[in-house]
């Protein structure tokens, strides 16, 4: 089959405009076409008034060598790719060697899981939280009760912290073998919607990725592997080395007891901080990596969807609208938009006491009043937190405890109107928008919980903003703070092989380790882990 991509059609085109459509843009005859599959579907919204969809398709040709020939040169038209996944490996037929461990049930870990499972190597899974119904429970108690739960929340448990969020199933990493393929096509075996296979710009939203995660656990289990909950990993069991470097030989659990392991996937999020400490104090390699700061920022939808489709606004094709923003400020800081959820809502992502963190989570539908965004500035370790690998958790911290005090004490998130915050005054009431950020929001300065630099940045890209979304720095709209975890502050360094360049054995991966950002690329990069342990096993 041949590959065209850039096909666009009108909002509202029928279905017969398709294979015309492919004739035309070929030079075909009707009978030269045997057949095609949508691929992927978006679309171009920068004519608000001649909104198109925009194609990529497989087509069955007559004589694909020709049309071939024909557009040789031309990149949106080109051979099939194979998508295909194939395993690196496969364990012996009644293997029962050590199990590779995997430390994690996010995304990373979940898919590390899932293809070691696959692959025969019967994976043990560690998990500081609870299965992920458990877990909601206990999250909805900080949300509805104020009650922090510091193992069992947003951040820890089945499912990660992806689990509380918009469900983006895109990235922007190069993905040559087209493993996130394979992601989305287990996603839909689990039970996600098939359009993830062909939008491009898939989300699943929280309450299908709860039952998703429970079916991929059901199929790893089937294939023995085996989940154990609230196991906090808080030390390692080293083997020294010739070389100056360490052997990885066990995991010592929480509670003392110890596990052999040779081959362990690290896939913890990126707010595992307790388990970054223990793991720069025993030698494990880890540098500082730039992140982000700054506040969720609220519209109603229906504002967005104004200034993004005109009045194409409501189309079941085009749903809530999103944006993406990025203003490079006087102060050589840069202003962007980050984890937009259309028709969602603010939520608390705390991990620990005394502190408020913010980020934002969306259903399936995306049918809640109100669109909300990070609006984060980037910072880097070498003019922001210099001091040591872990300086960026000290950072963090900094700000989230401040951010707590300003939100009284009491896990309600501090906010501030953007008109008051423009006008550099406090705010005592919010205005036409209504904060969705739940157990509640005090009207206060953001000032108070803010770098100097971040307000800075945001008092000259928030008009910016205006100019290029209606109403965007409309003086109602509501920015709650603060937003810290936009990604892990650190990285924990690892080689070609994916192992750590000083503990042989440990394969850092995913969004806690500083390789990935999101659901998608921590799969991704939990696909690749698994692969490497496999590779290894099988030498």
């Amino acid at each position: 089959m041949l590959r065209l991509s850039g096909l666009k059609l009108p909002l509202d085109h029928p279905a017969e405009a398709m294979p015309a459509a492919i004739c035309d843009r070929l030079g075909l005859d009707p009978h030269e076409l045997l057949g095609h599959v949508v691929v992927r579907r978006g679309n171009d919204a920068r004519k608000r008034s001649a909104i198109q969809l925009v194609y990529t398709v497989d087509v069955d040709l007559a004589d694909e060598a020709a049309v071939l020939a024909r557009f040789a040169g031309d990149h949106d038209v080109r051979p099939r790719p194979d998508t295909d996944y194939r395993f690196p490996a496969i364990a012996p037929a009644g293997w029962q060697g050590t199990r590779p461990v995997v430390i994690g049930a996010g995304p990373c870990g979940l898919f590390a899981g899932l293809i070691l499972a696959q692959m025969g190597y019967r994976p043990i899974i560690l998990d500081r939280g609870k299965v992920v119904r458990e877990r909601t429970k206990d999250t909805w108690g900080l949300w509805r009760r104020g009650e922090l739960n510091p193992e069992s929340n947003v951040q820890f448990g089945e499912g990660g912290a992806g689990t509380f969020s918009d469900g983006k199933l895109y990235c922007r990493v190069k993905d040559p073998r087209f493993l996130g393929r394979k992601v989305l096509e287990e996603f839909v075996a689990a039970g996600a919607p098939e359009d993830i296979l062909t939008e491009a710009h898939p989300h699943i939203g929280t309450f299908r990725l709860v039952t998703m995660v429970e079916s991929m656990r059901r199929q790893i289990e089937g294939l023995g592997g085996e989940y154990r909950w609230q196991h906090r990993v808080d030390d390692l069991v080293l083997e020294p080395q010739g070389d100056g470097t360490q052997r990885l030989r066990g995991l010592v659990l929480h509670d003392g007891s110890v596990i052999e392991a040779d081959h362990v996937v690290l896939a913890v999020g990126h707010s595992a901080r307790p388990t970054f400490e223990m793991l720069h104090r025993r030698g494990v390699f880890i540098e500082p990596k730039p992140f982000s700061i700054g506040v969720r920022i609220e519209h109603p939808q229906s504002w967005i969807d104004r200034a993004r489709y005109g009045q194409c606004a409501g189309h079941p094709l085009l749903g809530a609208a999103a944006y993406s923003l990025a203003h490079h400020c006087a102060n050589g800081r840069t202003v962007y938009s980050f984890c937009m959820c259309p028709g969602g809502r603010v939520v608390a992502a705390t991990s620990e006491e005394g502190r408020v963190v913010t980020n934002g989570m969306s259903q399936y539908s995306r049918a809640e009043f109100n669109a909300n965004s990070g609006l984060v500035v980037g910072i880097d370790p070498a003019r922001d937190y210099p001091g040591g690998p872990l300086a960026g958790i000290d950072f963090q911290r900094h700000w989230e405890s401040l951010a707590y005090v300003a939100g009284g004490s009491s896990y309600w998130a501090p906010g501030q109107t953007v008109g008051d915050f423009l006008a550099g005054r406090s705010s005592t009431a919010l205005g036409e928008v209504v904060s969705s950020y739940k157990p509640g929001v005090t009207p206060t300065d953001l000032s108070l919980c803010l770098p100097p630099f971040v307000l800075e940045a945001f008092r000259e890209a928030l008009p910016v903003f205006g100019r290029q979304i209606a109403n965007y720095d409309h003086p109602d709209a509501v920015m709650t703070g603060v937003e810290t975890r936009t990604s892990s502050p650190i990285r924990i360094t690892r080689g070609k092989d994916f192992q750590s360049l000083t503990v042989a054995g440990l394969y850092p991966a995913g969004e806690g380790a500083g390789y990935a950002g999101g659901i998608l690329s921590a799969a991704i990069d939990g696909i690749k882990a698994a692969e490497a342990v496999a590779l290894a096993m099988a030498e």
